[in-house]
C-alpha cells in the first residue's frame, strides 16, 4: 500500500505502538507518522505508507488543533496528571479571570520546553535527564497560537477544557501550566485530544478497532488516501507524455515548454506534477537560474 491512512490514536498507546499494529494490518513494513502523540493523548495521527514516507519532510500544513482538559491548583513534574504532584495552591480562579489571561497566550509567543520532552540538549533528550531527576537550563522557542478558546470551566473543581490551534512544536501541557502561573496558582493538563493534524481531521480517521475489522474483511485499503492528498494546497501541472517520462527519470522540465501559470513561475515555487493520465508523479520546484522545473521528490 502507498498513501495515507489517518488513525484515531487510542489512549495509552504510543504513536509507535499504532505504527506497529498497522504494519501488521496493512502488510506494509514501511510506515511512518507525521507527529508524535504522548500515550495519554488521543486523536488524529496520520500514517504515511510506502512511497508516502518520502513526503514526511515536505508536509505543508504542520499546524495542529487540540481539545485539552486542564485543572488548576496543583503542579506535577510532567505538567500533566500522569506526573507526581509537587506543589498545590488554595487560590481559586473565576471564569472571568481565566478568560482575561488567555489573550496573553494568543499569537506569536515564546515557550519554554518542558523537561519531560524529546528536545535534545548536548545530544541528550530532556526526558532522559528528567527521569534521572536532573533539570537543565533551556531556551525559549517561538511558537504561534492561532486559536485559544475556553470551552468550559467549573469554578468548584477548577477544571475546564480549551480548544487550541497552534504551530508545530507547541507543548499543550506547558500552556496549561503557564496559564495557571499567570493566574497566581498552578495548572496541569488533564486530557488531550488532537482534532486536526497535517490538514486531516477526526472525520478522516479510523480507530484501531475499525482498522482491524476492515483488515479482516480485506477492505482496509479503501481507507488509504492517495499520496497527492498531502499536497492539495499546491498548484498542479499536467505535462505531456514525453515530459512525464523525463520527469520520472529525474530530469528537469524546461519552463518555456510547460503550461506553468505566470503566477507560479517564481523561484522556489513547488508544484504537483501529473501525467496526461492524471497520475501523480511527484513534486517539482521552479528554478529560475536553470529555467527548469526541477524534480523535488518523486512518488511514482
Amino acid at each position: 500500500m502507498d498513501g495515507v491512512i489517518v488513525m484515531d490514536k487510542p489512549q495509552d498507546f504510543t504513536s509507535f505502538d499504532v505504527v506497529a499494529v498497522m504494519r501488521r494490518l496493512c502488510h506494509q513494513k514501511k510506515i511512518g507518522h507525521t507527529g508524535t502523540l504522548d500515550p495519554m493523548a488521543t486523536g488524529v495521527l496520520p500514517l504515511l505508507l510506502g512511497k508516502a514516507t518520502r513526503a514526511a519532510s515536505l508536509l505543508e500544513d504542520t499546524d495542529k488543533e487540540y481539545e485539552a482538559g486542564f485543572r488548576l491548583g496543583y503542579a506535577t513534574d510532567t505538567q500533566d496528571i500522569t506526573g507526581k504532584t509537587f506543589k498545590e495552591s488554595e487560590i481559586k480562579a473565576s471564569r472571568e479571570q481565566l478568560e482575561a489571561v488567555l489573550p496573553d497566550f494568543r499569537g506569536n509567543i515564546l515557550q519554554l520546553p518542558p523537561m519531560y520532552s524529546a528536545v535534545q540538549i548536548n545530544g541528550q533528550r530532556l526526558y532522559t535527564l528528567a527521569r534521572q531527576g536532573i533539570e537543565v537550563a533551556r531556551e525559549t522557542r517561538p511558537i504561534t497560537i492561532y486559536r485559544l478558546d475556553l470551552v468550559e470551566f467549573d469554578e468548584i473543581t477548577q477544571s475546564g477544557r480549551l480548544i487550541i490551534r497552534c504551530s508545530k512544536g507547541t507543548y499543550i501541557r506547558t500552556i496549561c501550566t503557564d496559564i495557571g502561573e499567570k493566574l497566581g496558582t498552578f495548572g496541569v493538563m488533564s486530557s488531550l485530544r488532537r482534532t486536526v493534524a497535517a490538514g486531516f481531521s477526526l472525520a478522516d480517521s479510523v480507530t484501531l478497532e475499525q482498522a482491524r475489522a476492515l483488515s479482516a474483511e480485506g477492505t482496509l485499503e479503501e481507507k488509504v488516501l492517495p499520496v497527492e492528498t498531502l499536497f492539495l494546497g499546491r498548484s498542479s501541472l499536467r505535462v505531456s507524455a514525453a515530459q512525464a517520462q523525463r520527469f520520472r527519470n529525474g530530469g528537469g522540465l524546461s519552463l518555456d515548454r510547460t503550461t506553468i501559470l505566470p503566477s507560479d513561475k517564481t523561484d522556489g515555487t513547488v508544484l504537483r506534477v501529473q501525467s496526461p493520465e492524471d497520475e501523480f508523479l511527484g513534486l517539482g520546484e521552479v528554478s529560475i537560474e536553470k529555467e527548469e522545473l526541477c524534480v523535488l521528490r518523486l512518488f511514482c
